[in-house]
């Protein structure tokens, strides 16, 4: 094997490194209406503010910005289905999650009396952690979270930040209650081209 074509695979192995996911998990709350919410907004007096640079916050908002509205999700400040929250843990952490049924799969029951089983996480170095509240419920009824199990997550570097959002959101896959009709009504009214 040439020195040229060693370089180009070391590169290439390289490079896919670089661009993997963030180890998460999520838990949710059995209560969590999640085929019907159709507005977020961030919570105000976000203690996650105080605790990372403006660049920081900015970034992490963007993108869960962006994400929720592909999804239909409409952002609204007054009275929005869903509040979010997000905080980084810069130390190692111990952390209750639980072990529960596929999400997907029980929203398909919505059964509320699932029992939750409380589960231990010992988060190292570098933890980012996304909340959802449902506003009417006052309560949380999803977080997720990426963690730096296989080396800390550098939150002062953006890239290493955007994709560990990106790493939690893929976890909530769940569209706007009205999105489809949404997506129809936009589409019904374009001007035709005659």
């Amino acid at each position: 094997m040439s020195r040229l074509s060693i370089l180009l695979l070391s590169l290439a192995v390289a490079g896919c490194y670089s661009y993997r996911e963030y180890p998460v998990e999520y838990d949710y709350s059995y209560h969590g209406r999640f085929k019907r919410y159709k507005s977020f907004a961030f919570m105000e007096n976000n203690v996650a503010e105080q605790d990372t640079s403006t660049v920081n916050n900015q970034v992490i908002k963007d993108i869960i910005k962006t994400r929720l509205q592909n999804q239909g999700y409409r952002y609204r400040t007054e009275r929005p289905n869903l509040l979010v929250t997000y905080k980084i843990y810069y130390d190692s952490l111990n952390f209750r999650g639980y072990d529960q049924p596929d999400i997907e799969s029980w929203v398909k029951y919505e059964r509320e009396m699932e029992e939750y089983n409380p589960r231990k996480y010992d988060l190292r170095k570098g933890t980012l952690l996304i909340q959802l509240y449902d506003r009417k419920q006052e309560r949380s009824i999803w977080q997720g979270y990426a963690t730096g199990v296989y080396g800390n997550i550098y939150f002062n570097n953006e890239r290493q930040l955007k994709i560990a959002v990106r790493s939690i959101l893929d976890r909530y896959q769940f569209l706007a209650e009205d999105f489809m009709e949404n997506k129809e009504f936009v589409l019904e009214e374009k001007p035709s081209a005659n």
